[in-house]
């Protein structure tokens, strides 16, 4: 019997008895409180008067009245520049941070530096334990806690910029990974270290025989390469021919369902999925039981949170939020309807737009799952799809064709006779377009009655081409860098798309 395995999982268990019963709405209150007390000597603090606002007989309101909403150009044009360019200190935070996290998510663009600070990267590693804590819900066996978890992100080999270092967050979190936990920690920091991915994978393809791997954590769609690449090269059926041990996988950054039937075909055997939301700005939530896929809201941990309905008064067209934008608090939320999520942050971050969008499974738990980007919803033409809804409809194909399409992307483009959705489904499968196309329309119809209204009106139908999915790996590493926290954009503007469908000439 493993002890170590036993004693580890036995100090999980026992936190059953330590840890005080959440209460989230309650936990929230406090955080903004700490922020505000923390944040109130810096320039930010003074210009909004903190001071003020923790004096007032309702200090959620009068924070909501006194302080805008920001989304990331705004608040780096307003004061953060001055941090990364002139090295100010205590501007929306107290201190100079001594981390940056390069942002590139489904934009391309890896122009966002986002402040991480040291107050930050503890907020992290405590979400950290606090997952850790929660696995004690998923009945793992004791071996379990003394397998390695391979954990693939971005390089943790971070550049050096002045007073600071930048990297992804998930480069970022690795490069600062307690040390208790180093034992467990694959691929190693050496390996870690390399920037270049190709490079990175072929090591741990070499490195793979000499692993335990009890788990796994990452983005899925560079998840699945590595492994394809790990079975190619020993000449695998399955990856748990090489790593029999492998348990869980910890899934973030997007939707694990589009990529369950291609990643289930890689295994051997049926695994724990888990679900993780962490984000440049900090580890937002995570999933806490078995029973639902949903992830639970981090609410005691140094980030407030707030939700803005999502609807046409409150979301302008190009994604950001309107001034007049009706902002909730958590005991305010109703289940089953998409929210803007803004955050307050340890980060210096405030009444901040990381530009997603959430819906509540479990209002009490404080359960939630991501719907889409505010940026990415299909609304051309008044279909009003998220991509939660999106995925759904692939997933519709996947059951009904027998097939596996773990990426895809569309556009609402005009052609000479009306608008389309125009779909690119990555699929080796050879389905006929005319079925996948007429099963899409349905399955929309169906399921979302905004769409159907559309379909009656300027929406004439739907286009559908598939293409390999290495394709989309391909637009990835042209467009931006392979693996860490690149995601593929699901929903593109008509200008991007042109752009897309010239790369797909290529091919």
């Amino acid at each position: 019997m493993p002890l170590l395995g036993e004693l580890v999982k036995g100090v999980i268990h026992a936190t059953d008895w330590v840890l005080p019963e959440r209460n989230p709405i309650a936990e929230q209150e406090q955080v903004l409180k700490e922020l505000l007390e923390k944040g109130r000597a810096t320039e930010f603090g003074k210009r909004y008067k903190f001071d003020k606002i923790l004096n007032s007989g309702n200090v959620k309101r009068t924070f909501v009245n006194t302080v805008p909403f920001f989304d990331y150009h705004k608040i780096d044009k307003e004061w953060w520049h001055r941090q990364h360019a002139t090295s100010a200190t205590d501007v929306t935070w107290p201190g100079d941070p001594n981390y940056y996290a390069l942002s590139s998510g489904t934009t391309g663009k890896t122009s966002k530096r986002i402040p991480v600070t040291d107050a930050m990267i503890k907020a992290i590693q405590k979400a950290g334990i606090k997952q850790v804590l929660a696995l004690r819900n998923f009945d793992l066996p004791p071996d379990f806690f003394e397998k390695g978890i391979l954990m693939l992100g971005s390089s943790t080999d971070l550049v050096e910029q002045k007073n600071h270092l930048e990297g992804e967050i998930s480069g970022i979190s690795a490069s600062n990974i307690p040390s208790w936990f180093r034992g467990y920690y694959k691929p190693g920091e050496q390996i870690a270290q390399i920037d270049d991915w190709d490079e990175r994978v072929a090591k741990i393809v070499k490195e793979a025989p000499n692993w335990d791997i009890g788990a796994l954590s990452g983005i899925p769609s560079w998840m699945e390469l590595m492994l394809k690449e790990v079975i190619d090269a020993h000449n695998l059926e399955n990856i748990h021919e090489i790593w029999p041990n492998l348990q869980v996988y910890t899934s973030g950054g997007v939707a694990f369902g589009p990529y369950e039937k291609s990643f289930n075909a890689l295994m051997g055997k049926p695994i724990t999925i888990i679900d993780t939301y962490l984000a440049s700005e900090g580890f937002i939530a995570f999933q806490s039981r078995p029973e639902t896929d949903a992830m639970q809201l981090i609410t005691d941990n140094g980030i407030y949170f707030e939700f803005v309905p999502f609807d046409e008064d409150a979301i302008k067209e190009d994604g950001s939020l309107s001034e007049n934008a009706t902002a909730l608090s958590l005991e305010e939320v109703k289940k089953d309807r998409d929210y803007v999520l803004v955050m307050s942050t340890v980060a210096g971050a405030w009444r901040y737009m990381i530009g997603d969008t959430i819906e509540f499974t479990d209002v009490e738990r404080a359960e939630i799952r991501i719907t889409g980007r505010t940026k990415f919803f299909l609304n051309t033409v008044g279909s009003q799809l998220s991509v939660n809804k999106l995925n759904n409809a692939v997933h519709h194909l996947e059951q009904k064709f027998d097939v596996q399409i773990p990426e895809y992307t569309l556009c609402a483009k005009k052609y000479e006779d009306g608008f389309y959705h125009s779909w690119y489904l990555g699929t080796e499968a050879d389905v006929p377009l005319e079925k996948l196309s007429s099963s899409l329309d349905d399955f929309l119809k169906e399921a979302n009655k905004n769409y159907k209204v559309a379909r009656g009106k300027a929406l004439q139908g739907v286009k559908v081409h598939t293409i390999h999915p290495e394709v989309f790996h391909e637009w990835s590493a042209e467009h931006k860098k392979k693996g860490g926290q690149v995601k593929m954009e699901r929903v593109m503007g008509e200008n991007k798309f042109a752009e897309w469908e010239d790369f797909l000439g290529k091919f």
